[in-house]
């Protein structure tokens, strides 16, 4: 099974510590390892590639930070042109079906905050819904979701647990 893990990290070698953590991790397996922003820093997304790519993909793994209960924004961009109409759905759009998809989440913000009762009053589960709900259209399988939540405040031995549980849960 060819897996791929698309990192959306506005700045992943200088701001971020445990996407960067999973990614290394991740490369370091063996796995391929694509570093969006670094390949579209101007959001000119090269759709006949990326959708060239999915085709010879069988596991996308979506690897972001939750920014504004969300995902950044090149990740809603590279969703709204390389999943086009005639392609990943549509009469004529089964490119994606059957293939899966992990969702891997890092928050800033602890597990207890997002609760039906925690800060936000919303779950991590509720945030993802509207991703998830692609699958009508597009046929894709989504599998569990990889959240690592707390990563503000987690030690170096903590994230190295961390990068070993999301290889674990990805290889799956």
């Amino acid at each position: 099974m060819t897996t791929r893990i698309f990192v959306f990290h506005p700045n992943l070698k200088g701001q971020s510590r445990a996407n960067q953590v999973l990614a290394d991790a991740a490369a370091q397996a063996g796995f391929d390892v694509r570093d969006m922003y670094s390949l579209y820093p101007d959001f000119a997304i090269d759709v006949k590639t990326e959708q060239s790519i999915l085709e010879q993909t069988d596991r996308i793994v979506l690897q972001f930070p939750m920014y504004w209960y969300s995902s950044p924004a090149l990740l809603k961009q590279w969703e709204d042109m390389v999943l086009e109409y005639g392609w990943a759905y549509g009469s004529t759009g089964t490119a994606l079906q059957g293939k899966e998809v992990i969702l891997a989440i890092t928050q800033g913000a602890g597990a207890e905050d997002y609760r039906s009762d925690g800060r936000f009053q919303v779950t991590t589960k509720e945030l993802l819904k509207p991703f998830e709900t692609i699958r009508f259209h597009t046929g894709l399988v989504f599998k569990e979701a990889f959240v690592l939540a707390g990563t503000l405040s987690l030690s170096e031995e903590d994230l190295q647990e961390a990068s070993k549980a999301y290889l674990t849960h990805i290889s799956r």
